[in-house]
């Protein structure tokens, strides 16, 4: 491929493919079945892999993220929930990293190596693409913030033990009056809703948050007043370069259950994959997934060069999403009727791949964003 792994990386990629079929893939069906997996997240964070992005000095693996890149892919390719739970992990310690005090790095990132679990908190039931509309107001008072609101679909909310959450403090300021507030599950006056019914990637935790009056010290303000939601874009990046890695993994997970079955499957005397309408479909398949994969480490490569990425993460996660859905379909294709029973894995793969379509930016906003920039440059 065009971007080289250095050795580590190369090392790193092993490891993590190794985790994911001896721990990951084996527990992904249960995961479906019964939700969050706590024993799992155990043997992840004793691997070292919940902080594989906070530098070595607060206990973490130092990488970057082409690293984190290489965990979410290799491990989508045993469970979409796993990567889904590790991405938001990633996503609230790195506000952390960017953004926090010397003492909140101190205090959190060597928090979040030993296992702690982190959440971002940005959507709620009536603001989800668009953020300026959030009401979660918090309201500074002389001895730190009083916060009020609700959250809806947060990765590892009701399994985290910190959320960085985006309220409102000068309302009149639209996207510019956001700040970023790092809150912890003992604080009185979260309360904590039911589990979500998703669709797919089940077995990472989603719940409705709600904030009555929580009295929050000053020093929980994450970053500057007013920067959240500048803080939140900046983020996102990593996010999507992530989710774009996940889908190809997700999609090569597909793909290789479509191989094993069309070697087996036999019909009018012969394997399925001897038929050219069944073969042309790993064409494509592969095609794709190499484009995705090119297009996830090249983002990656640049956020690591410390190059503005937003564009190539958005064109990286919306073909990584519309092309992967289609990739789990053609590859449940390949099963005939036995792809739409739960008997057989890849059902669940097409359930999965789909919530990726509106994670991380729907793939409307996804097409603002890029479109946006093609327009805008001379």
């Amino acid at each position: 491929m065009l971007i080289q792994f250095t050795e580590e990386q190369k090392m790193l990629r092993d490891m993590a493919r190794e985790f994911t079929k001896n721990e990951i893939a084996p527990r992904d069906k249960w995961m479906d079945e019964n939700g969050f997996d706590w024993e799992l997240c155990k043997k992840i964070q004793a691997a070292g892999f919940m902080g594989a992005n906070i530098p070595e000095q607060y206990g973490g693996g130092g990488g970057g993220i082409v690293d984190t890149t290489i965990i979410a892919q290799e491990f989508a390719r045993g469970s979409a929930s796993v990567a889904t739970f590790m991405g938001g992990q990633w996503l609230a310690s790195n506000l952390i990293l960017e953004n926090g005090t010397d003492e909140q790095r101190q205090q959190y990132l060597p928090l979040a190596c030993s296992g702690k679990i982190f959440a971002f908190g940005l959507t709620e039931a009536n603001a989800g693409s668009d953020a300026a509309g959030i009401k979660s107001l918090a309201v500074e008072t002389k001895d730190g913030w009083v916060l009020n609101g609700s959250k809806a679909w947060i990765t590892n909310s009701g399994v985290a033990d910190y959320y960085i959450i985006l309220a409102m403090t000068d309302p009149d300021q639209g996207t510019s009056g956001i700040s970023a507030f790092i809150v912890p599950k003992e604080a009185k006056g979260l309360a904590i809703g039911k589990f979500e019914e998703k669709m797919g990637v089940r077995g990472s935790a989603t719940c409705e948050l709600a904030f009555d009056n929580i009295k929050l010290p000053k020093e929980a303000l994450l970053g500057v007043r007013g920067k959240g939601f500048k803080m939140a874009m900046q983020t996102l990046d990593i996010g999507r370069i992530s989710a774009s890695a996940v889908c190809a993994g997700i999609s090569d997970h597909a793909l290789q259950l479509a191989k094993a079955y069309a070697n087996e499957r036999k019909a009018f005397g012969k394997p399925i994959k001897a038929f050219q309408g069944v073969a042309f479909r790993f064409a494509d398949m592969y095609a794709e997934i190499k484009a995705m994969e090119l297009l996830a480490y090249d983002a990656a490569t640049t956020k690591d060069a410390g190059l503005r990425c937003s564009q190539d993460a958005a064109a990286a996660k919306l073909f990584a999403t519309e092309r992967g859905i289609q990739i789990c379909l053609q590859a449940q294709a390949v099963f005939g009727g036995n792809g739409m029973s739960k008997e057989y894995d890849i059902e669940r793969l097409v359930r999965d791949i789909r919530v990726w379509s509106v994670m991380e930016g729907s793939t409307e906003i996804l097409r603002m964003i890029v479109s946006g920039g093609v327009l805008a440059s001379k």
